[in-house]
């Protein structure tokens, strides 16, 4: 797995460089702010993911966001997991908003359990998404009326599930329920949420969106 770093922090960014390279992923470059992660990006060789921090130069608004925005119009196949201090849930729906796959947010806290980081990481990398625990949860204390209000207490949560990136064993193991329920609460999901017939795993991708996408439109309403 090859990797591009985009962190305004030395200390942090030199950390990851090291836990990375310590568990044989390949860092490509390591940037400290959006332009020069943009360049490295065009100038290495393609990465198969960016790992980006939110904040970054020179503002520390939202250059990181829309750097990763960037690489996924400019290069689709590059995963992008972006890095919070704190939960914002609209980062989420905008960068997940335009894809199916390939991209991730994180709390920065999560770093810290280097396995489950390391899990994610290649999840991202391989097509998979990841939404941190703490984003899902605010989202779902938010909902109000909405497709997604269709949906039973523990189809929202499988659901919640699938959000994290979970797969169907995962689930299963999460909610203490056997993997043939967790299909059939899946395929009720996705007839409730009038997903159709494509390939099963874009529809999960494609729920977990409509759950994202609701959530920011309402968030934002006045």
């Amino acid at each position: 797995m090859r990797i591009i770093i985009a962190e305004d922090s030395v200390l942090l960014r030199s950390g990851m460089v090291k836990l990375l390279e310590d568990a044989g992923v390949e860092v490509l470059a390591a940037a400290g702010d959006a332009e020069e992660l943009l360049a490295a990006v065009d100038n290495e060789p393609a990465p198969d993911l960016c790992l980006i921090d939110i904040r970054m130069p020179p503002g520390y608004a939202e250059e990181g966001l829309q750097a990763a925005i960037e690489i996924r119009r400019r290069k689709p196949g590059v995963a992008v997991l972006l890095l919070s201090q704190h939960v914002v849930s609209r980062y989420a729906a905008e960068l997940l908003g335009g894809d199916t796959g390939g991209v991730g947010y994180l709390l920065k806290d999560r770093v810290a359990d280097i396995d489950e980081f390391l899990v994610t990481l290649r999840r991202v990398a391989g097509g998979g998404a990841a939404i941190d625990p703490e984003v899902v949860a605010q989202l779902l204390s938010r909902r109000e009326d909405s497709a997604i209000d269709r949906l039973s207490r523990r189809e929202g949560e499988v659901l919640s599930a699938m959000a994290e990136g979970l797969n169907n064993a995962g689930i299963a193991a999460n909610l203490f329920i056997t993997e043939r329920a967790v299909e059939k609460h899946i395929r009720a999901i996705f007839t409730k949420l009038d997903l159709g017939q494509d390939d099963h795993d874009h529809r999960r991708v494609r729920a977990v969106l409509e759950y994202l996408r609701g959530s920011d439109r309402r968030s934002a309403a006045p």
